[in-house]
């Protein structure tokens, strides 16, 4: 008797194993850090077989610490990183190269000159995306062109490409499958979102082989049958989403207008637009958010690139938390930042400013500034990104926001959900369940293999934990605006060449 879902939840720093119960709660989970990789300064890159470890053993550390077997699992579903990108052996299953992170900017000056010839429209109507380093495109053509022979070999069919959802399912299928779904493939800058496949006309562009890419399906059906030893009998993998998609789907943001905000390494807002791709005037995404029983929705997105990785910055580059936890105790320690504003451009900025040379700044440091200030700067900081992409949102299609429903690791700081209200000036809404983007996982491979019924069923599963109601006039929230606008303006353009 199936009585679980297993969600497989592979992200930016680590791979956790999620199990669910019908009632959409999740039983108990494992997780497991793997090491990040800096080659040069703006590269970030993954050891493929660090992802596969680590996600192949929370999976069987999870089915142990319950005693559950295979055979109560009506399936496996997975949700991913997306953008970050692998190359491997079809025949062998050996990695070519590190994966290059979704964060990593070494093809910057590739994306120029594409700019520089005029092709910024035609990826932009083709694919919903901008032409931007942070997309798997031009990263495939990188490692084409720096891995000894792997050009050559992409030519003669020898090798594949996948984003981490495709190289999990050809690792749990004993190396037999190689497919994705629509919302990893609209994530490559290859993809044409119109008619659902592959755009020629793109891939010559970056010079990338056909053959070299998976299978597109969609993103509720049985994909392949488990050959792992942690699981004997073998178990159906149903469903595929990119992390964002599936916290909107596990969300149940199943309808036009429904939107909701995930708070990770990065910080990502998806607005459900319905059956009908609506084109960004604000450089927001234009990208698939599922296909799920022949039902195709499109969404609006918002990618900011660090938002819970500032913490982990402050953890580890700074020492001034031993915890990401102890983030909010540290920050509550002072009233306000001091008037510092911290600009957590790292690796760039994403919506709606898509501004890949930016960098990281601090402003406003006085001789009294510590380091509580710093932490409550940058838990604004996060909350100030996500304030731009929601405008930009709000603008594009029309519709303002009413509440916003909020998710991921760092949605349980209390401090920074309550100044997110704030300075949005609407509700911020997190629900008891905020394992979201796992949960949307397993919805979507329980739909596929009859474990529940339909999406009216798994509205019914979402419950509101906490809602945090705006309490800061207007013209507090537009002087704090002001100064981060002005903060906005000098992080811009430093790192160009």
């Amino acid at each position: 008797m199936a009585n679980y879902i297993l969600s497989l939840d592979q992200g930016t720093t680590s791979s956790r194993a999620i199990l669910f119960d019908v009632e959409g709660h999740p039983v108990d989970s494992a997780q497991q850090e793997f090491k990040q990789h800096y080659p040069q300064p703006g590269w970030v890159e993954h050891d493929p077989e660090d992802i596969w470890r680590s996600q192949s053993e929370v999976m069987a550390e999870v089915l142990r610490s319950q005693g559950v077997s295979a055979n109560e699992l009506a399936g496996i579903g997975i949700t991913n990183q997306r953008e970050t990108t692998l190359l491997w052996d079809r025949l062998t299953g050996e990695p070519l190269h590190n994966a290059i992170v979704w964060q990593d900017r070494r093809t910057a000056e590739h994306i120029d000159r594409l700019k520089a010839e005029g092709l910024e429209a035609t990826f932009q109507q083709k694919t919903g995306l901008v032409l931007d380093a942070y997309f798997s495109g031009s990263k495939i053509s990188w490692l084409l062109e720096h891995v000894p022979g792997a050009r050559e070999r992409a030519e003669r069919g020898e090798l594949a490409f996948g984003t981490v959802d495709s190289w999990l399912i050809y690792r749990l299928s004993g190396g037999e499958v190689h497919v994705t779904d629509v919302t990893n493939a609209s994530r490559t800058l290859l993809f044409n979102i119109h008619k659902l496949d592959w755009d020629g006309e793109l891939l010559e562009i970056f010079g990338i082989p056909r053959s070299l890419l998976p299978e597109v399906r969609s993103s509720s059906e049985v994909y392949c049958h488990t050959r792992h030893e942690a699981l004997p009998n073998p178990v159906p993998v149903a469903g595929i989403a990119g992390d964002q998609q599936a916290a909107t789907f596990g969300q149940s943001c199943f309808e036009a207008g429904q939107g909701k905000n995930t708070y990770g390494t990065g910080c990502f807002l998806m607005l459900n637009t319905g059956s009908s791709p609506i084109p960004s005037k604000n450089q927001l995404l234009t990208t698939v958010a599922w296909q799920q029983a022949g039902d195709l929705k499109y969404a609006l997105e918002g990618s900011i690139f660090v938002a819970g990785a500032v913490v982990q910055w402050l953890r580890d580059e700074l020492g001034l938390i031993s915890r990401a936890e102890d983030v909010e105790r540290l920050a509550s320690s002072v009233p306000d930042s001091g008037g510092v504003v911290l600009v957590p451009a790292f690796t760039g900025l994403g919506a709606p400013h898509w501004d890949q040379y930016a960098r990281g700044t601090i402003l406003g440091l006085t001789r009294g500034t510590g380091a509580a200030h710093l932490a409550r700067a940058a838990l604004e900081g996060i909350a100030y990104q996500v304030s731009d992409v929601i405008r930009a949102m709000e603008s594009d299609s029309g519709v303002p926001l009413s509440e916003l429903r909020v998710d991921g690791g760092a949605s349980q700081n209390d401090l920074l959900m309550q100044f997110q209200a704030d300075i949005l000036g609407v509700p911020v809404v997190r629900p008891k369940v905020t394992e979201t983007t796992a949960l949307g996982a397993a919805y979507l491979a329980g739909l596929a293999t009859g474990f529940w019924r339909d999406t009216a069923e798994l509205s019914a599963h979402w419950q509101i934990e906490r809602r945090f109601e705006p309490k800061m006039e207007r013209a507090g929230r537009e002087v704090l605006l002001e100064r981060w606008r002005r903060a906005l303006e000098r992080a811009k353009d430093w790192g160009q060449p």
